[in-house]
């Protein structure tokens, strides 16, 4: 019997996930039409169809969704065959695909990829910044090697290894009260309204268990996208809101008006670390470079 060629279970997987010809194209950097072309080899191929498809959606079939994960074990035992290949070389060498929330990679990453890329200038680092459940997502279909995210929140099955601890600092409007303040405990923000982000950031998960702790409400009617906008919401004397301490430094230069003040001692705080495949053969050159972005961040 004819084998499917890795191109068409890449073509496959990428139209699962995302359910639109175009979009799929593009993750995929091929013409919607060559991608359309090698779907039909496939379900030819294999004799079944794999997606239903009219003028406003694409759907899998039945035979569709229990062929996927086949499919998509197949790619992600070819990466590991690539990526064992690699580690016999020099560590930390050739394409690394890195996946990082919004909430740390921004404030983190211009700090350390220098350092990283001197100490392993053979390195290529390819990025894509996303929200924790879809970087997880992409991690376990191979699209990603490594993530670099908070590991104090589910995860699922995956190797990790914890960089440094994250603490988390209040941002209130500098005329508030308690701006005078030199440190801040939690039960000073009780029945205060806090402006958080919007579903799907680990982020808020933890802030809205913080607030939930300290008895404070969340501003009802608004959802930020970015700690930016959270921050400029906040100076503008809508609310307060807790910030980690990696973003304050940035958010505090670009957002007149703002006030932060971090926690007395044992105050609440995320953990940021690393997390891969627990298969991955790459497992020591992870915990290496974790080392060296720790060593950054500290400097």
């Amino acid at each position: 019997m004819e084998r499917p060629t890795l191109r068409q279970l890449e073509y496959f997987s990428a139209l699962a996930a995302r359910l639109n010809f175009r979009e799929a194209a593009e993750s995929c950097f091929v013409t919607q039409p060559a991608l359309s072309g090698q779907i039909a080899q496939l379900e030819s191929l294999w004799g079944v169809r794999l997606f239903e498809r009219d003028k406003k959606s694409v759907r899998l079939t039945s035979a569709g969704a229990q062929l996927l994960g086949g499919a998509r074990e197949i790619l992600r035992r070819t990466d590991e065959l690539g990526e064992l290949t690699r580690s016999f070389g020099a560590p930390l060498s050739g394409p690394l695909r890195l996946g990082t929330i919004p909430t740390v990679g921004p404030y983190l990453l211009p700090k350390v990829l220098p350092a990283v890329q001197k100490a392993y200038p053979e390195l290529r680092l390819y990025l894509r910044e996303d929200l924790t459940p879809r970087l997880l997502e992409r991690l376990d279909a191979g699209d990603l090697d490594l993530l670099l995210l908070a590991i104090d929140v589910p995860l699922g099955k995956v190797a990790t290894k914890e960089l440094f601890s994250d603490p988390f600092f209040v941002a209130v409007p500098e005329g508030d009260p308690l701006a005078k303040l030199e440190q801040i405990e939690l039960a000073d923000i009780a029945e205060r309204e806090v402006l958080l982000l919007e579903e799907g950031h680990c982020l808020r998960d933890q802030t809205v268990t913080l607030c939930e702790a300290a008895g404070s409400d969340e501003v009802p009617g608004f959802r930020g996208t970015s700690l930016g906008t959270v921050t400029q919401m906040v100076a503008s004397g809508l609310g307060l809101t807790l910030l980690p301490e990696l973003a304050v430094e940035r958010e505090s230069a670009t957002t007149p008006g703002l006030a932060t003040l971090p926690f007395g001692s044992q105050g609440p705080d995320r953990r940021i670390g690393l997390a891969w495949r627990s298969s991955s053969p790459r497992s020591k050159e992870f915990e290496l470079l974790g080392e060296t972005i720790l060593a950054a961040y500290l400097a």
